[in-house]
């Protein structure tokens, strides 16, 4: 890294600053942690794409979460749920991917056009899991393919959003690739496929910029090797047509910590010339947190923790492997650096979320849902404020999922639909979108806590800075179960002026949105005034706190 020496003598006066700003200020006046907003150390921009979802056709996510059927009874625009639309619209939603995950990889994309009464039925990907047992011959388990690429371009065009279409690179060929491509983009009479699109109801092509090259390529996409899964992605980017668009294309990534997924793949796809990483928009990561403490299994379902019935360790321990996310991003990067140190290549965490065992779903065809608390939503903002502060390194983020399954922003059945409380994270962080991330310092002492019989520590305070015509958002998660947190917000080069604040919190940790009682966990918003640089203010406990402040 270079380091200017002005940059150096400062980050030297604020480190010791911050060393005794802490002590010293509690002993004083209570203030026990401090904020640093540095306007003159811009980021990046952030990418609206940060705050993107992901549709997978698992569980209750599509059927009976996005599509309701055109004859359906619940209020729908072409057989899409109209709830879900309107809510995804306040949110700015800005990209959608689909149609995994997993099932992207067992997906043939000629099944999911033409009219709709002659759709094939296909068994889903997810037909085996030990949830559908027992339930029948239900959509979760064998696909009426009645949502489609047409109807998934319809519900992006809906709710805002770009497309971000998964590929089949474990079990169709290069060229059924190409000519889903040409489905989606050829124009209108140029080609067979651009009259089936027509014929379909979309005589104009949907110009879908994003296209990801398989999923998990290095389990369920096909149990690639690096070097393997290089030479199936340029078999596939040799040449595909443009139709006069920039496409993104996003390569399979990591898991976790794989740094040697992420070294091999880009060696392998470099070996042909280092001008092969130019072809390549994005690398994706994926990451999902649980916590396996005292005497769990660390089987993958059975050492799961619960969703709703955990106590503070268990809060805690999530939000520890949860912030994990930060370190993985930035040694992901440095592995990157060495193949491609111009950073062509951005990062794109197209999964990530917690994810608990069996038993909290509303319905049992909802495979892998769960149901959402403030831990979710507490959860879901840190993770967010990490996106924020690397705008550099990576171009997009997908929540896991959007509906009725893991990190849901919503639950629905039949003409119900709740919003949970990680959709009030996304509404509240909604501003930073395309704002100019600031640099932000937070110190203050570590929270203790006991796991195991053994002492253990997680942050204070944490989360991000961004301005955007003379907007300072300023979003700050306090993680502490019990206690609130009071800080000095200090702004270096700006003045703050009026505004407004909205917190989410809830005297109790298992708080959550259900049918019954939709709005136990949501916002509060109210006006503010401040003025100067510097002003405090006190972050209740367990709680999300985001700050649109005018500079004057």
């Amino acid at each position: 890294m270079q380091m200017s020496r002005r940059s150096f003598v400062r980050n030297s006066a604020l480190g010791a600053a911050f060393a005794f700003a802490p002590r010293l200020l509690s002993e004083t006046n209570g203030v026990v942690s401090r904020i640093d907003v540095l306007f003159d150390e811009p980021l990046g921009v952030i990418s609206p794409n940060i705050y993107g979802h992901f549709t997978e056709n698992l569980g209750g996510v599509v059927y009976d979460g996005i599509w309701v059927g055109r004859d359906s009874k619940v209020a729908n625009i072409g057989g899409i749920r109209k709830t879900l639309v309107e809510a995804l619209r306040e949110i700015r939603s800005p990209v959608i991917r689909w149609p995994g995950g997993c099932f992207a990889d067992s997906y043939d994309w000629h099944d999911g056009i033409g009219p709709a009464d002659k759709r094939p039925r296909r068994t889903n990907f997810w037909a085996d899991d030990p949830q559908a047992r027992g339930q029948g011959n239900v959509p979760q388990k064998f696909d009426p393919n009645q949502f489609g690429t047409d109807e998934f371009v319809q519900f992006c065009r809906l709710a805002g959003s770009e497309p971000y279409i998964a590929g089949n690179v474990r079990s169709l060929s290069v060229m059924d690739f190409d000519r889903w491509v040409e489905y989606c983009n050829s124009p209108a009479g140029s080609t067979t496929l651009a009259d089936q699109r027509a014929a379909d109801g979309n005589r104009e092509p949907f110009n879908v910029r994003y296209w990801g090259i398989g999923n998990e390529q290095w389990g369920c996409g096909g149990n690639f090797t690096p070097a393997e899964y290089a030479s199936e992605l340029r078999r596939i980017l040799a040449y595909l047509p443009r139709y006069g668009l920039d496409l993104s294309f996003i390569a399979s990534g990591p898991n976790v910590d794989d740094w040697n997924w992420t070294r091999g793949f880009l060696q392998a796809l470099a070996s042909k010339g280092p001008d092969q990483l130019l072809s390549v928009y994005g690398l994706s990561l994926h990451y999902y947190a649980w916590n396996l403490s005292r005497g769990r299994t660390e089987d993958w379902i059975a050492g799961k923790g619960d969703a709703v019935k955990f106590d503070p360790v268990d809060w805690y321990e999530l939000l520890v492997q949860g912030q994990r996310l930060e370190s993985l991003i930035e040694g992901h990067w440095q592995v990157m650096s060495e193949l491609d140190p111009a950073h062509h290549v951005k990062l794109v965490v197209d999964e990530w979320g917690p994810w608990y065992r069996p038993g909290s779903e509303v319905r049992p065809t909802d495979y892998l849902g769960q149901m959402i608390t403030l831990r979710d939503a507490v959860f879901s903002a840190m993770s967010l404020d990490i996106f924020n502060r690397h705008p550099e390194q990576v171009a997009m983020a997908n929540c896991a999922q959007m509906i009725n399954c893991l990190n849901s922003l919503f639950i629905a059945h039949d003409d119900k639909l709740v919003l949970t409380p990680v959709y009030h994270v996304f509404k509240m962080y909604r501003s930073h979108q395309s704002g100019q991330a600031l640099r932000s310092v937070f110190s203050g002492p570590d929270l203790q806590y006991q796991r195991d019989g053994k002492s253990a520590k997680i942050w204070n305070l944490k989360g991000s800075a961004s301005l955007r015509d003379r907007i300072l958002t300023l979003s700050v998660v306090n993680p502490s179960v019990e206690q609130p947190c009071q800080a000095e917000i200090c702004l270096y080069g700006a003045n703050v002026g009026s505004g407004e604040v909205s917190t989410l919190t809830h005297n109790d940790i298992h708080a959550h949105n259900s049918f019954d009682a939709p709005t136990v966990v949501t916002t509060e918003t109210k006006k503010v005034e401040f003025s100067g640089q510097t002003f405090r203010w006190t972050f209740p406990a367990r709680s999300v706190t985001a700050f649109q402040v005018s500079l004057v």
